[in-house]
Order: C-alpha cells, then sequence, then structure tokens
C-alpha cells in the first residue's frame, strides 16, 4: 500500500525564475492524492485541481496558510509556516489527515526544522551554491555533517536537562545541573565566579556561539560542552577546531536522525560541477552514500 504523502516549504517553491538570482529553478509537481500546505496567495496560482481541506487562522504576508489535497496532478507553490511552532502543528494536522510521511522543504539559514523537536529525521542538502570549489564544498559540508552526528548525553542526563530553557547552567559528577546565574551564554564573560566551580561540564540552553567556545578554551582541558541539539551551533570550524584541539567536546540532548546526503550540482549562478567526482569526494569525507538528487528525478 502507497503511503500518503504531505509536503509543504519554509521558503517559496515551485517558482520558474529564482527570486534572487533571476535563474530558472525547478517547479514542483504534485501527484493524486498529495496534501500540500501554501499560502492563499500561492494556492490560488496552482494549476492542478486539488481540493480544500483547512485554513489556518493566522495570516501571513501571502495570507492564511491553507491546506489541501490534489485531486489531478499538476504544479503549485509552495510557502508554508515562518515559526517551528506552526510548523509542528501543520506536521500533526497532517498526520490527523491520514498522512504517513510530512517532507517539508528547508533552509540553510533556517536550520531550527531540523530539530529532532520538529522533524523526524533530515535529509542533508548539498552543492554547488554552497561552494563551486569541490575541496571547499567538501570541507563546509563536512563540518556541518559532523555537528549533526555529534555524541548524545545518556538518557538520564537529557531527562533532566531538557526542561531548563534559559541560561548557562553546569552539571556536576553526580549529573544534578546547578544554575550559573548567566542568562545568556553572550555574556558569560561578565561572569563573576568560576563557571567551573561545579565541573567541567556545561548546558547552554540557547544558541551556541564562537564567543562561548572560545572562552571555554581558556578554562583548560576536558571541557564538555551540551547544548539541545546541533540546530543551536552557530559556530565556525575555526571556533570549533580551537576548541576541541584544547580538549573539548561537544555533545546534544538529541541527536538528529540524518538519512541521507544529497547534491546539487548546479548553483543558482548556473556553474556546473561534475557531479561524479563531487559525489565521490563527498562520500569518501563523509563514509557515507551522496545521491545527486539532478540524476535521482531524471
Amino acid at each position: 500500500m502507497d503511503a500518503h504523502v504531505g509536503v509543504t516549504s519554509i521558503g517559496v517553491d515551485g517558482e520558474q525564475v529564482d527570486s534572487v538570482f533571476a535563474t530558472a529553478k525547478p517547479e514542483v509537481i504534485l501527484y493524486e492524492g498529495t496534501h500540500f500546505i501554501t499560502s492563499e496567495q500561492h494556492y490560488l496560482k496552482r494549476q492542478t485541481v486539488s481540493v480544500l481541506e483547512a485554513v489556518d487562522s493566522r495570516r501571513t504576508a501571502l495570507g492564511p496558510l491553507v491546506t489541501a489535497r490534489v485531486l489531478v496532478r499538476g504544479k503549485a507553490l509552495l510557502s508554508g509556516a515562518a515559526t517551528t511552532g506552526i510548523l509542528r502543528q501543520h506536521i500533526e494536522q497532517l498526520g490527523s489527515m491520514g498522512v504517513d510521511i510530512a517532507i517539508v522543504d528547508g533552509a540553510l539559514s533556517r536550520l531550527s526544522l531540523a530539530s529532532p523537536t520538529v522533524t523526524d529525521a533530515m535529509i542533508l542538502a548539498t552543492g554547488a551554491a554552497v561552494s563551486a570549489n569541490i575541496k571547499q564544498l567538501v570541507s563546509k559540508t563536512k563540518f556541518l555533517y559532523n555537528l549533526i552526528l555529534l555524541d548524545e548525553v545518556s538518557p538520564d542526563l537529557r531527562e533532566r536537562l531538557s526542561n531548563i530553557s534559559t541560561g548557562l547552567w553546569a552539571v556536576d559528577s553526580e549529573g544534578e545541573p546547578h544554575d550559573l546565574g548567566i542568562a545568556s551564554v553572550f555574556l558569560i564573560d561578565r561572569a563573576e565566579k568560576d563557571i567551573l566551580r561545579f565541573g567541567k561540564t556545561l548546558f547552554a540552553s540557547g544558541a551556541v556561539s564562537d564567543r562561548l567556545l572560545r572562552v571555554l578554551a581558556t578554562k583548560g582541558k576536558d571541557i564538555i560542552l551540551i547544548t539541545r541539539d546541533f540546530t543551536k551551533l552557530f559556530i565556525t570550524p575555526e571556533a570549533y577546531t580551537e576548541f576541541t584541539r584544547r580538549g573539548g567536546k561537544l555533545m546534544v540532548l538529541q541527536r538528529s536522525r540524518l538519512i541521507a546526503v544529497t547534491l546539487n550540482p548546479t548553483s543558482p549562478q548556473g556553474f556546473l560541477l561534475d557531479s561524479k567526482s563531487t559525489c565521490d569526494a563527498l562520500s569518501e569525507a563523509l563514509q557515507t552514500p551522496v545521491y545527486d538528487v539532478k540524476k535521482i528525478v531524471q
């Protein structure tokens, strides 16, 4: 029995021309039985026959978000929820409509929907848009890939830390969290007391930046920094390397489930990478298969 599929996007997908680079983009074709969520303005421009199933009362710049089911195959523009909270609600709504798999098209600038608290699994999409230089593309992709696969803490520690919503905390040798009184990791350099007085394990409940890693790198060796998941890490390879070279380690409360890595060899500017050599270089660096999406859809 075929799975029932639902699709949406956190940006805009399906346009013939990219709004930033003015280059051609692949259109989105929806098949009979597929559910899709998009804005009212884009729904009115659909080139398919569909039945309207729900209308969200909250408005966006493009009108309310609507959910529909395709009756006759055709093209559509997708533009969905702007926040992870609304996105979670829409995924649940699709489930109540009999959808088995909800697919969300994401964006590198908004990784939050890849959090395991929002989606069950993710696909890492890389390609010429990241860099036209294969060596640099591999380096950037491997860095993000390694962050996605950071080690998880124990289930017991995850339970103790998961409800902490603000600030920087210390974790003692018994696994007990202690509030360090630092409301934001961006204020760490103003801390009046030794942040390692409870031990060398810390938990950052919010975003982690280069500043935090560089401060911790000066505090000694073998520091463990725990973050909620990889989407909270806004760090550069240079800061991460400096931190780990001094014995530091990053861990997460929950790891995202990465199910595939894909390559688009064509950049928005029209530059084309050699598919085979790029896939081979990525596969060797990541030690996992990499699939050319252009070939998959052919």
